[in-house]
Formats: C-alpha cells, structure tokens, sequence
C-alpha cells in the first residue's frame, strides 16, 4: 500500500475536515484559488508592460566624411633611433 492509494487519501480527507472545520476548509481552498487568478493577472499585465507599442522604424547610418590620405614623411635621412637601453649590446 502506497501513498496513492485511495483510503491514505479519504483518511487525510476527514482528518483536514476535523482539523480545520467544516465551514473553514472550502473558504481557504477559495481564499488559495483567489491567490492564484491574482498572480496570473499580475503575470499578464507584467508582460503588457515589457512589449513595445509600436516598434521604432530603422534610423539610416550616419554617413563619414572622406578622411584625406596620409602622406609618407618626406625626409629620406631619418634613421631608426638608437637603443640606449643598458645591457643591451
């Protein structure tokens, strides 16, 4: 005999009825169904909430300006500078 077994089930039946009254059971199961459609409107406005009206139409690229091009150095005798780090040969 398991916990599913339908006399486990009629016994935790009579024993909530004793324990909670007849008149006070069905007003919590009430109270508990009443919870339950007030989360499921919360949750729906909740999502109304998150949705955008109307979504905004695409904004085109900003266009550049054309950059001009970089001219090489017109001095022919430069040299790489000397490392004059120490202990360096």
């Amino acid at each position: 005999m398991g916990f599913g077994s339908p006399i486990h089930w009629i016994i935790l039946g009579i024993i909530a009825i004793v324990l909670f009254g007849g008149g006070r059971f069905p007003s919590m199961m009430g109270d508990v169904a009443k919870g339950l459609k007030s989360f499921k409107k919360g949750m729906a406005d909740e999502d109304d909430e998150h949705r955008p009206v109307t979504p905004a139409p695409p904004q085109p690229a900003p266009q550049l300006q054309q950059q001009p091009p970089i001219e090489p150095n017109k001095d022919h005798d430069l040299q790489p500078m000397r490392d004059d780090r120490p202990g360096q040969p």
